[in-house]
């Protein structure tokens, strides 16, 4: 994964801290523990929060996209998406539908 600065550019005269932590701890050097854990598994634990949360914007658009990048395949996706339906909420579920078909369909 290359470097992400997404924070530093988007908040880093509002809030340079947070978008330090954002980009150096968060993507530098939580995502960049592939021996821990595989970017492709992170990338479903992450949508699975996100969905969870309720945060259904860019955010988890991003991270549905990174999960493609990162080997989730459309049928995985689908998977995903189902389960956390009965567990995170059918509404959510739909909204990630939306956004996670646009993705597989680029």
């Amino acid at each position: 994964m290359g470097k992400v600065t997404a924070g530093k550019e988007m908040l880093g005269d509002f809030a340079p801290q947070f978008a330090g932590f954002n980009d150096d701890v968060l993507f530098g050097e939580v995502w960049s523990r592939e021996d821990k854990l595989a970017p492709r598994e992170r990338s479903i634990v992450t949508v699975s929060a996100l969905l969870s949360s309720g945060i259904l914007d860019s955010s988890l658009k991003f991270h549905i996209q990174k999960a493609k990048d990162n080997g989730v395949t459309k049928e995985e996706m689908v998977e995903v998406l189902t389960q956390l339906a009965f567990y995170a909420g059918w509404p959510k579920a739909w909204a990630a539908f939306r956004m996670a078909k646009e993705v597989y369909s680029e």
